[in-house]
């Protein structure tokens, strides 16, 4: 009985941390995107929903009957390496059009079980035509039907638009295209992943471009931790005192374990000294292996910081080397000459390295072959290595960061049959 126990035991745990790593690379897990990966999910919800909570301070839904798991993760600084992208070939980052489209779009819905694609187009039209901030939506031209038709693509990807009669891409082409949509209004409600709404920030429309990245922080602060919120009314900030020294711990615990869960690679030099501090106390070392333990990671720590590697690689939404797309080959081209300037390299250096890149492959990357494309191909493999944590920018120079030297060329060959080709 004993060893079936023990069995059982260490059955959940490695279910557990296989979830765990699952919710990482995948914060909104549907059944219909994954069947297994869901299922398992729901078996083990509770010990999940404890472990995230304790250890990043996210909250985690599952609804079963819905079929999808949604983790709440929260950052207290903007990301932008994960933007939204198009559903089309190429999978090019949303636009500010577009972006203001999802938000409307997303008003909009909270108010139709059931609608079609020409109705929810007109209420789009009627909204931002009402709100002198907005530019007016106009579904006559092409341009602005294709980024429409990008956003309700988005939305059926999360499962919050179903077609069940129609397929959106024929409004492209035609306003009359007849497409019938079944809308989850639940689950339109758990994507944004900020604690505090837009709307609880009491602050005046005219205010709103000064106050920008102000309001942003107004936005991820969360009450658990003390102190009063960015914007908010005298009534909501009425209580919210000095923040204690348990909610200090609280916060730095979670602000830590944050970063490392969530970022590729976590540099001491990017932690603040409170930070600092506590993943370098026994407390904080303590619950930072027992952590990465469950979750089923391997903990790499260096003088220069902490990297997390996941030895089934389910964790990994982005892998690095990779071939598949012409600014990753070039991101690790680049490395080699970076990781040798200490100092880093302006601009133009990145840019004459790209242009000797294109010169030594002619016939590789055949989209950066012309006047500008020696600088536009080394923005796009500098834009990876900065995502990848691999790079930053400082005084103007691109400097390669300590973890960038874990990477090694040994060999570039080219497959000129290819059009894009590939190097190794």
């Amino acid at each position: 009985m004993s060893t079936l126990a023990n069995q059982l035991a260490a059955a959940e745990r490695e279910e557990v941390a296989r979830a765990v790593r699952l919710l990482l690379a995948s914060p909104l897990l549907t059944e219909t995107s994954d069947p297994a990966g869901f299922e398992l999910v729901r078996r083990r919800r509770e010990p999940l929903a404890r472990w995230f909570d304790y250890t990043c301070g996210w909250s985690l839904v599952v609804e079963p009957r819905r079929g999808y798991a949604r983790l709440t993760k929260v950052r207290a600084d903007p990301d932008a390496s994960r933007p939204a992208r198009r559903a089309r070939s190429g999978r090019a980052p949303f636009d500010r059009l577009r972006y203001v489209l999802l938000c409307v779009t997303a008003a909009e819905l909270l108010s139709l079980p059931m609608t079609t694609i020409g109705m929810l187009a007109g209420r789009v039209v009627q909204a931002t035509a009402a709100d002198r901030a907005l530019a007016a939506f106009d579904p006559v031209h092409k341009p602005e039907r294709m980024a429409f038709v990008d956003v309700l693509k988005l939305l059926e990807s999360y499962d919050v638009l179903r077609a069940v009669d129609g397929r959106t891409e024929t409004y492209v082409d035609s306003t009359e295209a007849k497409v019938l949509y079944r809308v989850d209004t639940t689950l339109l409600m758990r994507l944004p992943a900020a604690p505090v709404g837009a709307s609880r920030l009491a602050v005046p429309p005219d205010e709103v471009p000064a106050r920008f990245g102000e309001l942003l922080t107004g936005l991820v602060h969360e009450r658990r931790y003390g102190g009063a919120a960015v914007g908010a009314t005298a009534e909501e900030t009425h209580g919210d005192g000095a923040a204690t020294d348990a909610q200090r711990n609280l916060r730095l615990r979670h602000a830590v374990l944050r970063r490392l869960f969530d970022d590729p690679v976590v540099h001491r030099a990017d932690l603040s000294e409170d930070e600092l501090a506590y993943v370098s106390s026994l407390t904080g070392r303590q619950i930072l292996r027992r952590s990465v333990e469950q979750a089923g990671f391997l903990l790499e720590e260096r003088a220069e910081g902490f990297l997390l590697v996941d030895p089934d690689g389910i964790a990994t939404d982005v892998r690095f080397p990779d071939d598949t797309s012409t600014a990753r080959v070039a991101a690790l081209l680049l490395l080699e000459p970076l990781c040798a300037a200490p100092a880093g390299m302006l601009p133009e250096q990145l840019a004459e390295t790209g242009a000797g890149l294109l010169r030594r492959f002619p016939r590789w990357a055949k989209a950066y072959q012309n006047a500008d494309g020696a600088t536009r191909l080394a923005d796009d493999a500098v834009r990876v290595l900065r995502d990848l944590g691999l790079v930053r920018a400082t005084a103007g120079r691109v400097v390669a960061c300590p973890a960038a030297h874990r990477y090694r060329l040994t060999e570039t060959t080219s497959r000129e049959a290819d059009a894009e080709g590939d190097q190794q």
